[in-house]
């Protein structure tokens, strides 16, 4: 079955960095676009960022543009979120998704990021 395992979350300090992975297992993960989403404490799902299949292309929410860089390394199987200059309200926890964006096909346990001085 697709079994999607985030890590990599934690605490930072604002302006700081963080890098999350996704490890991907049960499909054929090449062929398969790929994406993160986020939920803040007491709101819904956000979706963040998508990369297509071989990587030739990536989408980002406004608010993350310039600062988030999606990756994927389909050898691994295996999905990154670089996550730079870190804002508080990038607090939340943060999940790999099946799919370029919601609603996905399937939803990791999700990985919690806090972003605090």
């Amino acid at each position: 079955q697709v079994q999607l395992v985030e890590s990599g979350g934690g605490l930072a300090q604002p302006g700081g960095s963080l890098r999350l992975s996704c490890e991907a297992s049960g499909f054929t993960f090449s062929r398969s676009a790929m994406g993160w989403a986020r939920q803040a404490p007491g709101k819904g799902l956000e979706w963040v960022s998508g990369i297509f299949r071989d990587g030739i292309g990536t989408i980002y929410i406004d608010s993350v543009k310039g600062r988030f860089t999606i990756s994927r390394d389909d050898a691994k199987k295996m999905l990154y979120l670089q996550m730079d200059s870190l804002k508080p309200e990038d607090t939340a926890v943060y999940y790999c998704g099946k799919g370029v964006r919601p609603p996905y096909d399937a939803l990791g346990q999700g990985t919690r990021v806090t972003v605090s001085s």
